[in-house]
């Protein structure tokens, strides 16, 4: 029998038949939604074609057989695909890109708030306690260096150590050469350093055109002095400013913005949110709110833009973008710039750079809507397969699916996912902590999961499942049957899962209500397919939160129960060492050296951790 790579009915040529030819980034899903890869490219259609047309290696082949969507993001430019497939690898951590990524080619300069005279540092990567700004990211290592060495020819801002700078007596062969100022010696004021590392400073951020006016009239002066050699040394100075400008920013316009668009056929509708920071695109996320109430377009966006901010508490960048007039736009804006505490715009009239924005927001929107509406039709065919299967006298309209996770026995979680004819609906996730039962039983765990659960819809609170899926087979299909006899939900259908002998996708069994009325579908079955995907997203989201409360607790409940140490200690002392392994092998004198900790405190911490 095929195992689940097997099983995927991922329909690539209506995908591609939907596709855009516009540069982009893709994101390949798994059968859970979790993302496999991310690639960038020049020709979305043509390079996502490659995949499922073209001859491939094993690896690939590997991964192909396993996709069952895939996800793009349309950009302006390679530079913007580039950046953006940089940050979601980043963030996402693909399987499949794990190997071709280099997490040093993602790198930034940062100037520390902390030191008289600054130096511009190179860092791999942003550390969230750092006292000072990052500049960045850049595409490659190469980008920043060569920016680095520009800034210290033009500005002259010193590139070495602090501890070298601190040691200095005399200038270094960097004075010599004109790529320092010296300031380890006094040969500069701090004002006048300061104001060279900001002109330095703004021209990395893209603003180096305030930068050259300040320049150009430097020159024009030498130039009226008869200076003529300070006057080309500064034309140099502007030219070399003028292709790093160009070279290092995607959009040197500037500008922090949202843009919202609306796309909407067949019943579907999708909103594209596109970030746009310091001028440069961020990325597109894309929703699909309800619209139970039947509101038009305009009247829905203006719903949702006032939902992203104000219920969610995003940040709000200074100017929001519309494809449609929303209604009350200036209740809106004051709302806004209430919340942000200083002048935000909301406008769907724009021109030059920002229409070119709203464009891709529209573009990004209707390339979303046509994958969702291709995934809608697949979506709609899997549960009618369900209802035949099923032999129902009417369609299922929501699936419910629990499962246990726990490591020996340890931080148990259950987890509660539900579906759609949409497809999941993670608004009515729910996990429950387990406590109070035997470590590693997971009958009981089910139990109180179950309970809690159905407890409520008893109360009449919540909405019923049409069909409760229990990944177990028999035995939990049993015990769900006795706990919802007991709450008199009798009438809620139940579907047992259970795994085949080799635990291979596809060869699962199906229990109908009891364990005597059994069904075998083909691995083929679109039924099928859905069952697995609501088991494996149950299975994934319980992992999920399993990890999660395990991990905090080892990571902080040793020194939870210390005497002295609340959130702000604890918190110093795990990012001080590393860890609560690192603070667990430091001495007392070690441990007296972070902020906040006394002798006396680090003594009673070392005699708790270790007895």
């Amino acid at each position: 029998m095929p195992d689940s790579h097997d099983t995927m009915t991922f329909d690539s040529r209506q995908f591609l038949a939907n596709l855009t030819q516009a540069p982009g980034i893709y994101r390949m899903l798994d059968e859970r939604g979790d993302t496999l890869y991310v690639g960038k490219a020049k020709r979305l259609k043509a390079r996502l074609a490659s995949y499922f047309r073209g001859a491939l290696n094993a690896k690939t082949q590997a991964m192909v057989a396993r996709i069952a969507d895939v996800q793009v993001t349309v950009t302006r430019s390679e530079i913007e695909a580039l950046l953006l497939e940089q940050t979601l690898i980043k963030e996402l951590r693909p399987p499949y890109n794990i190997l071709l990524r280099d997490d040093k080619s993602y790198p930034f300069v940062f100037v520390t708030d902390r030191h008289p005279y600054p130096a511009l540092e190179y860092k791999r990567a942003r550390r969230r306690y750092d006292d000072g700004r990052y500049l960045g990211p850049y595409p490659s290592s190469g980008a920043v260096r060569e920016s680095l060495s520009l800034m210290q020819k033009i500005f002259r801002i010193r590139n070495c150590e602090d501890s070298v700078f601190a040691h200095r007596t005399r200038p270094c062969l960097q004075y010599q050469i004109q790529r320092c100022s010296a300031p380890c010696v006094g040969y500069i004021s701090e004002a006048d350093y300061r104001r060279d590392l900001e002109h330095a400073v703004m021209c990395l951020e893209g603003r180096s055109e305030q930068v050259t006016e300040e320049l150009t009239e430097a020159m024009e002066a030498a130039s009226r002095n008869l200076a003529f050699e300070d006057a080309a040394r500064l034309r140099d100075q502007i030219q070399h400013l003028r292709q790093l400008q160009h070279r290092q920013f995607v959009d040197t316009e500037g500008g922090d913005a949202d843009a919202f668009a609306l796309a909407e056929r067949e019943g579907v509708l999708t909103i594209s949110v596109l970030a746009v920071r310091q001028g440069r695109l961020l990325g597109a996320r894309h929703h699909s709110p309800d619209n139970g109430l039947g509101l038009g377009a305009a009247e829905l966006l203006g719903e949702f833009v006032s939902q992203f901010y104000l219920g969610q508490g995003r940040e709000i960048p200074r100017e929001v973008i519309t494809s449609l007039p929303i209604p009350d736009d200036s209740i809106l804006e004051s709302a806004l710039s209430s919340r942000a505490e200083r002048r935000v715009r909301v406008t769907h009239k724009v021109r030059g750079h920002r229409s070119q924005w709203l464009e891709l927001a529209r573009t990004n929107a209707e390339q979303q809507l046509a994958s969702r509406l291709a995934s809608q039709n697949e979506l709609d065919r899997r549960f009618d397969a369900l209802q035949e299967a099923l032999a129902l006298d009417t369609p299922a309209e929501r699936l419910e699916c629990f499962d246990i996770s726990h490591s020996h026995g340890e931080a148990t979680v259950a987890s509660c996912v539900v579906f759609d004819r949409n497809g999941p609906r993670k608004s009515d996730y729910r996990r429950f902590n387990i406590e109070g039962v035997t470590a590693g039983d997971d009958y009981a765990a089910m139990r109180q999961a179950l309970t809690r659960r159905f407890r409520r819809l008893a109360e009449g609170e919540g909405v019923a499942p049409d069909i409760l899926l229990l990944d177990g087979g028999k035995g939990q299909l049993n015990l769900a049957r006795e706990v919802l006899g007991e709450l008199g939900l009798a009438h809620v259908r139940l579907l047992g899962v259970a795994k085949g002998t080799t635990r291979k996708a596809g060869l699962e069994t199906l229990f109908i209500e009891t364990i005597d009325r059994t069904l075998d579908l083909p691995a083929a079955s679109p039924a099928l397919h859905l069952i697995q995907h609501v088991r494996d997203e149950a299975h994934r989201f319980a992992i999920t939160g399993h990890r999660n409360r395990r991990d905090k607790a080892r990571r902080s409940s040793a020194l939870e129960d210390i005497a002295g140490i609340g959130p702000k200690r604890r918190r110093e002392l795990l990012r001080f060492f590393g860890g609560l392994q690192g603070v667990k092998q430091a001495s007392r004198e070690e441990l007296a050296r972070v902020p906040g900790i006394s002798a006396a405190l680090a003594e009673t911490i070392h005699r708790s951790l270790h007895g």
